[in-house]
């Protein structure tokens, strides 16, 4: 398949991928584009962080561009204290608060950044544009 050309007015939006290997980032972009997934977390250290307003170019696990979000909302939380609405708004597993913590869990771990009161940026956001046949936004 050919890499889907970026639309010039999105050029100097900032790139990234979901989650930490090619493979997990095909499978959160795939949820993306679905429309399942319209939140997300990452530690304040973290190297992509956003603001209510800030439009993302999103990669897929081989780093071409597959669609752009725009941050809708911002709060800071600790592990423990993300809810289910957030844990189903991330739209992983079976949505619940459950799978949520384990997935999170393992994946700070292996950044070596697990704690439970760990502070999370926890980032709503919405599908602008897909690209390359992805599917349309909603």
């Amino acid at each position: 398949m050919s890499e889907p050309s970026l639309p010039a007015w999105y050029g100097a939006l900032p790139r990234f991928a979901f989650g930490d290997g090619p493979a997990l980032a095909d499978e959160l972009l795939a949820l993306v584009v679905s429309g399942r997934k319209t939140a997300t977390c990452t530690t304040p250290d973290g190297p992509a962080l956003s603001r209510p307003g800030a439009r993302w170019v999103v990669t897929d696990g081989r780093g071409r561009p597959a669609c752009v979000i725009e941050t809708t909302e911002i709060t800071i939380r600790r592990y423990e204290e993300v809810d289910a609405a957030f844990a189903h708004d991330e739209g992983e597993g079976d949505r619940s608060l459950e799978s949520w913590r384990q997935a999170h869990r393992r994946y700070f771990e292996r950044q070596g950044k697990f704690a439970e009161r760990m502070l999370l940026v926890c980032e709503r956001f919405r599908l602008i544009e897909v690209f390359g046949g992805r599917g349309a936004a909603p």
